[in-house]
């Protein structure tokens, strides 16, 4: 890859942008309904002396603490629907130079159940086999993109041809030929992209075969080495056992022997 190429970093600003549109939408029913019901609860004690005056306060009070709730959770929504735009801007943007391993956070709801749960298998087993396994799910999601977003265009550029064709004019045989060229690229970039998706989910297999027999192993270690110190220790427990079997024999015999001699 050419080193003139620079990865898209995502700046403090940006997240933070993202943060408070976040803290935005929780807040919004909260602060817009509690900030009318304390302020006229607070009214009501001033100045609600007389019963009607206090009647009105809090009438007024349940009114605009309604009002406050709906408006807050049209901003809630809003906000929300700011904050997932957001989230896509901020994908599309880190996967336009290709997704990296430490970017996987922001791209989790484009991963398979069985990867998300092999990632976090593999993240508390093996830390090496878990950067492995981020690298190839981070080719393995970038060579999906590039496969959908290649048919996609493979497609715009059919259509296009299609719609050259009623022309009968010079340019439009020209531009057609241009269109044709610009298939030929598109189906090469999505053939080199399915390549890459198939190496990538062969490379996902390995891993997660190596993970699980690495955990095999480790258990079946632990296994052998506990039989082998259970039978080690068995001898030596029988030998204990017949000890203390021959040890009230022969108390047995000297109570016995006492017995007699007593009765004698």
């Amino acid at each position: 890859m050419d080193s003139s190429i620079s990865k898209y970093q995502v700046t403090d600003r940006e997240l933070a942008r993202g943060r408070n549109l976040k803290i935005a939408a929780w807040t919004a029913p909260i602060l817009l309904t509690g900030i009318p019901a304390v302020a006229f609860t607070a009214l009501a004690f001033i100045f609600g002396a007389t019963p009607p005056a206090a009647f009105t306060l809090f009438f007024l009070g349940l009114v605009a603490t309604a009002i406050g709730f709906v408006v807050g959770l049209g901003l809630s929504g809003f906000f929300a629907f700011r904050h997932s735009s957001w989230r896509k801007e901020m994908r599309e943007k880190i996967a336009a130079d290709g997704i990296r391993a430490e970017e996987i956070e922001w791209f989790m709801h484009e991963l398979r159940s069985g990867e998300k749960r092999a990632l976090k298998e593999i993240t508390n087993a093996d830390v090496l086999l878990a950067d492995a396994y981020r690298e190839t799910l981070a080719s393995r999601l970038t060579a999906t993109r590039i496969v959908k977003s290649s048919r996609s265009e493979l497609s715009r550029a059919h259509r296009r041809k299609a719609k050259l064709k009623q022309f009968k004019t010079g340019r439009a045989v020209e531009f057609i030929e241009q269109i044709e060229k610009d298939a030929t690229k598109i189906n090469s970039i999505n053939d080199e992209a399915r390549q890459m998706l198939a190496e990538s989910e062969a490379r996902l297999q390995m891993i997660e075969a190596a993970a699980v027999r690495g955990r095999s192993l480790a258990d079946s270690e632990l296994a052998l080495k506990k039989l082998s110190s259970r039978s080690r220790d068995l001898p030596l427990a029988l030998e204990e056992v017949r000890r203390t079997e021959e040890f009230a024999r022969e108390i047995e015999n000297e109570l016995s022997e006492e017995t007699k001699n007593t009765d004698g």
